[in-house]
C-alpha cells in the first residue's frame, strides 16, 4: 500500500490571473494498494459515494495515462479522502489530477520525472496554474508559450492564509463567461504592473504593498465579484482586522487573505462571526505539494 497526498490550490491571487497559483493546506488523500478488481470508496463528506468506478475522474486520469504510455495497470483498491471542496475554487480537478498521475506513476512503475508529471497534468488540465502548486508546493508562478509551460517556484512567504468557503458552488464555466474578451492596452498596461509589483513587493516580503496590489487586480475580480455573495464585506472587514489583502480563490466562489504570520487563528475567529453559513479557516501555504509515502511512514 501507498498513500499519495496532494494540497488544494488558489490561482490568481488577485492581479495574478491565470498565472499565479498557491498551495494550500487542504488535501486530498488516497490509499492504494493493487487487488483483484477496482474499487474506489470515498471517506469525509465533501466527496459523493462512488456508483461505478469507471466514471470515477482519478480512475479516469490514471487510464488515460496507461494508454498513453501503453502500459498495463493493475486493479487498485483505492480509499480516498478529501479536504477540498467541489466547485469552490480550490482546485479539486486539479489534486485529482495530479493524484491520477501519480497512482499510474507508481502502480503502473512509469518512474516519470516531476517535469514528465507536470506536462501531463497540463494536458490533461489545461494550464498549469493550479496544478503546478499542487505538484510543486509553494507559490508558482507559470505561463505557456507555444505549448511549453514555464514555471518557477517563489521563496514561502511569511503569511499565513485564511480561507472563506461559502456553502454554494460556482463552476468555473460560469465565472468564465462574465470575463471581457479583451483590454484596452492602457488598461492592460496597468493590469500588467500592478501583477509585476505584486511579485516584486511578495519577493522582498513588503505584504502590506503585496495585498494592496492584490486589492487592484483589472483582469478578474471586478467582474466576478458580483456572483460572489459578501465580496465586498469580507475584503473589507478582513482588512480591519489585520489581513494584508484577500482575493477571489481560482474563480470563486471562495476567497483567500493572506495575513500577518502567526494571526491566523485570530483573525478567523473574528470573521466567522460575520459568515455564519461558510466555512472560514486558517490554514498554512503547503511547501512540498505532492508527496507519497510507504506504509511504514504512512
Amino acid at each position: 500500500m501507498i498513500e499519495i497526498k496532494v494540497p488544494a490550490s488558489s490561482a490568481n491571487i488577485g492581479p495574478g490571473f491565470d498565472s499565479l497559483g498557491v498551495a494550500v493546506g487542504k488535501y486530498l488523500t488516497l490509499r492504494v494498494k493493487r487487488s483483484g478488481k477496482w474499487r474506489f470508496t470515498h471517506t469525509g463528506p465533501l466527496v459523493p459515494p462512488v456508483r461505478y468506478y469507471q466514471d470515477h475522474y482519478i480512475y479516469k486520469v490514471a487510464i488515460k495515462i496507461a494508454k498513453k504510455y501503453r502500459i498495463f495497470l493493475p486493479p487498485c483498491d483505492v480509499e480516498m479522502h478529501s479536504e477540498i471542496p467541489l466547485a469552490r475554487g480550490l482546485g479539486s480537478s486539479a489534486s485529482a489530477i495530479v493524484a491520477g498521475i501519480e497512482l499510474v506513476n507508481q502502480f503502473g512503475d512509469l518512474q516519470l520525472s516531476t517535469e514528465e508529471k507536470l506536462t501531463l497534468a497540463v494536458e490533461i488540465e489545461g494550464h498549469p496554474d493550479n496544478v503546478s502548486p499542487a505538484l510543486f508546493g509553494g507559490l508558482m508562478v507559470t505561463v505557456q508559450i507555444a505549448g511549453k509551460t514555464s514555471y518557477k517556484q517563489m521563496p514561502a512567504t511569511r503569511t499565513d492564509l485564511i480561507l472563506y468557503i461559502p456553502d454554494y458552488e460556482l463552476k468555473t464555466a460560469d465565472a468564465r463567461n462574465v470575463l471581457p474578451a479583451s483590454l484596452q492596452m492602457e488598461e492592460a498596461t496597468t493590469a500588467s504592473a500592478v501583477s509585476n509589483v505584486m511579485l516584486a513587493a511578495l519577493l522582498s516580503e513588503d505584504y502590506s504593498l503585496a495585498g494592496e496590489m492584490m486589492e487592484n487586480d483589472l483582469f478578474h475580480e471586478r467582474y466576478r465579484s458580483e456572483l460572489i455573495a459578501d465580496y465586498t464585506m469580507i475584503k473589507q472587514k478582513a482588512k480591519q482586522f489585520g489581513a494584508y489583502g484577500t482575493v477571489i480563490s481560482g474563480a470563486g466562489p471562495t476567497m483567500l487573505s493572506f495575513v500577518p504570520q502567526g494571526s491566523g487563528d485570530q483573525i478567523a475567529h473574528h470573521m466567522k462571526s460575520f459568515l455564519p453559513d461558510s466555512e472560514v479557516t486558517a490554514v498554512s501555504l503547503d511547501l512540498q505539494g505532492l508527496q507519497v509515502y510507504q506504509p511504514e511512514q504512512a
